[in-house]
């Protein structure tokens, strides 16, 4: 069962690096929770594989430091959508 786990942590490293993912999206595709993926990438990659630890972290901040940014235009296309449904449903 123990090497499940970290053989999950490498993956989900390697996926997040692979494609710049957030988190949500990570825990998503790997069908576990957001707590999951963190705990995996940011305890048990620290101590598995340091080096993927370190691109993956880079990532992740990168991903931190940009969500309000994503946040707000969330909220933007939520409102637009709603002031006009005719356009946007064809898209």
């Amino acid at each position: 069962m123990k090497g499940i786990v970290e053989e999950r942590a490498a993956m989900l490293g390697e996926y997040i690096i692979e494609s710049r993912a957030t988190v949500r999206s990570a825990a998503k595709k790997f069908g576990v929770s957001k707590s999951t993926v963190h705990k995996d990438v940011s305890q048990r990659l620290k101590v598995l594989n340091p080096a993927l630890y370190r691109e993956v972290r880079q990532i992740l901040d990168t991903n931190k430091s940009e969500r309000h940014i994503r946040g707000g235009i969330a909220t933007r296309n939520k409102y637009l959508k709603m002031k006009n449904p005719d356009k946007n449903s064809h898209s």
